[in-house]
């Protein structure tokens, strides 16, 4: 919430003097909702070991609480007809580098989810301004589900391709498409990714001593006799009697846990990139393209103890993003679809697509 409390803090400052809020907020929608739905039903389980006994686990109900803010304006091929937002929609064009219209837009939105019975928050926030000639951004994600959380601000170049005639490989109609490359810098303000808090407790050989850890962290083994070892947990509290357990139930926890808390110990680190990037957009009522990508070839090395070139053997990798929107209706009965976005940051891999065909009987 904090990062939401700062962009809003910036919408305000930066913009209001040069343009009074009634403008800034024109056409944008307020929006919050709940939903929710069965999860998993609920399974049994079943015990012999001293007579047959039976575990109900039972999953409570799915839910999402979502609360937002957008002012983006509706490419042509996005739905008109919604009357209402719900924060359920899943719209892959707020990727993309470039908006529309020119100008300013932005996007303000916090998930609240229990999925499956497992709690995560999702949030995307944005300001964008597109000019002819240039484009700033900055951005918050947080996607709880993949398990990624960064801030980004960038500054391109934009170069609009004004006439695309001399692409010989696009097809005629792509031609009258809307083409723009762009090329600047970005600062990601994140957590040490790459930084691996059970690196130090590996072995020569590669193993783990994973109770050597788990004694460090509280845990204590008590020996009962030759053959039979108690393990308590930090309070004292028994949570094996046998390796079996030790090694299945317990340790797994321990190690989560562990580093869990090692990376929240840990500041955030700034990543400064270079970015190049591109965005192509045509539409007409039968058929319409939208693609976008950036790439990240070169990042600065801070040389700083958690810098990401200390854990990619100190040479550079590439971060990319790009997304695809496509539509074709043959006639007025068939029509096909793909869309779908993908990330690569940080060797961290998140994505969402949709693929499919519409019949209209009659």
């Amino acid at each position: 919430m904090k990062k939401l409390l700062f962009l809003v803090l910036m919408l305000t400052t930066l913009c209001a003097p040069a343009q009074d809020l009634k403008k800034i907020f024109k056409f944008a929608t307020f929006y919050g909702a709940v939903n929710g739905g069965t999860s998993l039903s609920n399974v049994d389980v079943y015990s012999v070991t001293d007579g047959l006994t039976t575990t109900t686990i039972e999953t409570p109900f799915d839910y999402s609480l979502a609360l937002g803010v957008r002012k983006i304006a509706r490419l042509g091929y996005e739905n008109r007809a919604n009357t209402f937002y719900n924060g359920t929609e899943n719209t892959f064009s707020d990727a993309a580098t470039i908006g529309k219209v020119k100008g300013f837009e932005f996007l303000f939105e916090v998930d609240y989810k229990r999925q499956e019975g497992i709690e995560y928050l999702d949030q995307h926030h944005f300001l964008r301004y597109v000019d002819d000639n240039w484009v700033a951004k900055v951005e918050y994600l947080e996607d709880g589900f993949a398990d990624i959380r960064y801030f980004e601000a960038s500054e391109r170049y934009r170069y609009k391709v004004e006439n695309l005639d001399e692409l010989s490989f696009l097809p005629e109609a792509l031609k009258k498409g809307k083409l723009s490359f762009n090329i600047g810098a970005v600062q990601r303000l994140s957590e040490p990714y790459g930084y691996d808090p059970l690196e130090e407790w590996k072995l020569s050989n590669g193993n783990l001593h994973y109770t050597f850890l788990a004694l460090e962290e509280g845990y204590n083994a008590n020996f009962i006799s030759h053959d039979i070892i108690q393990y308590t947990d930090p309070e004292g509290n028994i949570v094996a009697e046998n390796n079996e357990v030790w090694e299945a139930v317990v340790i797994p926890q321990v190690l989560a846990d562990y580093t869990e808390r090692k990376r929240n110990e840990q500041d955030n680190t700034i990543q400064h990139s270079l970015v190049v990037g591109f965005d192509y957009y045509y539409y007409t009522k039968s058929f319409w393209l939208h693609s976008w990508g950036n790439l990240m070839p070169w990042h600065y090395d801070d040389g700083g103890e958690f810098s990401f070139h200390n854990f990619n053997d100190g040479e550079q990798w590439y971060d990319y993003s790009g997304g695809l929107i496509f539509g074709y209706k043959y006639n007025k009965h068939l029509g096909v679809f793909l869309e779908g976005k993908y990330n690569k940051y940080w060797n961290r891999e998140w994505h969402d697509f949709s693929i499919g065909m519409n019949y209209v009987i009659f």
